[in-house]
């Protein structure tokens, strides 16, 4: 929820006159500077927190990636300068690296097989629920006039979102795999127990869980642990798996160029350049589009497994590449006025549609999908990798 109300609250609050008034007018580049900061720390973060997970926990690198990204929220919250503003963001991205790379696996090692598809699927639809939850607000705060309080509150709000859900460390129970891999079996055990799964489930997790840990070594350091991590990853470009690791980064990074952040992130301007007249219309219209996604992503899960991973994502690239260039070649003919003509419904419908497509193919599939293709020895490496990249896209 915590990297959807970033995602969704971005957008709406840099383009508030009393952004403006408070850090001055500033350029289109320097706007994707401020929205696009947090993603190479959020990068570069999520390649080591898997080593740190295996030391300390996935529950502890959650919490303390969401206690990391309400301080950096409270810093851009309180920021007089702007370039205080940009550091926050950048606090705030090492935190979502920290948290986003351990919340899937965290859910799936406490899942039992018959749930596990829906239920990793739950982080994704809370990243919608914050989407939502961003944009609205800005919405409400935008009708805060001449105080940059209708911008500093959604930021406080998420500060203080971070600061309560690091406070999972002591309700989250702790991963069986994990447990077992530091020789904790009775541990292990009662987190099964608590977990209200019955007997043959119990047993399923836990044999799942001891055949994972075979191989780890319980008592290293925490840099040995990250020097393997990066040995990982030379691993994984090796000659068996190479092909495999380069088709998982090409999936993430296509998902992200696809435009999908680009729209969730700059939904305002979008919608202005469309022909929307007034901070209010624009800022509704966004959370409209974020409506639309969430509307989708509830069936798109549970009907995911029944058309199958391939089908979608060729189906989602042929209409999400038409709606891009039905977008792009409107705009470049001159064809989108805000006063006349239907070039500007043309686009915001499109943009709708985008939204719903992507959110239907490639936001369900794409990340199953680049798992299931990975061989087990190197899933985890190549997974970080994945997600690196994912991000780095959007930062080119």
């Amino acid at each position: 929820m915590l990297f959807g109300l970033d995602t969704g609250s971005i957008g709406p609050v840099t383009t508030m006159p009393s952004f403006r008034q408070t850090f001055g007018d500033f350029s289109p580049t320097m706007h994707g500077v401020i929205v696009s900061s947090v993603l190479i720390p959020g990068a570069l973060s999520a390649l080591v927190s898997g080593a740190m997970a295996d030391r300390f926990g996935h529950v502890l690198l959650f919490a303390l990636g969401s206690f990391v990204y309400g301080c950096g929220a409270a810093l851009e919250c309180a920021s007089p300068k702007l370039g205080l503003f940009i550091f926050g963001r950048l606090i705030k991205g090492v935190g979502e690296g920290m948290f986003l790379s351990n919340v899937y696996v965290q859910v799936s090692e406490l899942s039992p097989a018959r749930v596990r598809g829906i239920m990793t699927a739950l982080p994704q639809f809370s990243i919608v629920i914050g989407i939502v939850i961003g944009y609205f607000m800005c919405y409400g705060t935008a009708r805060i006039e001449s105080s940059s309080l209708a911008w500093r509150l959604p930021l406080a709000v998420a500060s203080l979102l971070g600061i309560v859900l690091s406070s999972t460390y002591w309700i989250v129970p702790t991963s069986p795999r994990w447990l077992l891999s530091k020789g904790r079996l009775d541990e292990a055990r009662a987190v099964l127990d608590t977990l209200g799964l019955d007997e043959n489930e119990r047993v399923e997790l836990l044999e799942q869980s001891m055949s994972e840990v075979q191989e780890h070594t319980a008592n290293v350091t925490l840099w040995e642990l990250i020097r393997q991590t990066f040995a990982d990853f030379g691993e994984a470009f090796s000659a068996p798996f190479r092909s495999r690791t380069a088709f998982g980064c090409f999936l993430m990074s296509a998902q992200q160029l696809s435009g999908i952040d680009g729209i969730l992130y700059y939904a305002p301007i979008l919608f202005t350049q469309a022909g929307l007249a007034g901070e209010q219309a624009t800022f509704l219209a966004s959370g409209v589009s974020a409506l639309v996604i969430l509307a989708v992503t509830v069936p798109a899960t549970f009907l995911a497994d029944r058309w199958g991973r391939r089908t979608s994502s060729l189906l989602g690239g042929v209409l999400i590449t038409a709606l891009m260039l039905l977008m792009g070649s409107l705009f470049a003919a001159g064809e989108v006025h805000a006063d006349s003509g239907a070039g500007k419904w043309v686009v915001i419908v499109s943009i709708y549609l985008f939204a719903l497509v992507y959110s239907c193919t490639w936001a369900i599939g794409f990340r199953t999908f680049m798992v299931e293709s990975l061989p087990r020895k190197t899933r985890s490496s190549a997974s970080s990798l994945a997600q690196s990249a994912n991000w780095v896209s959007f930062s080119k």
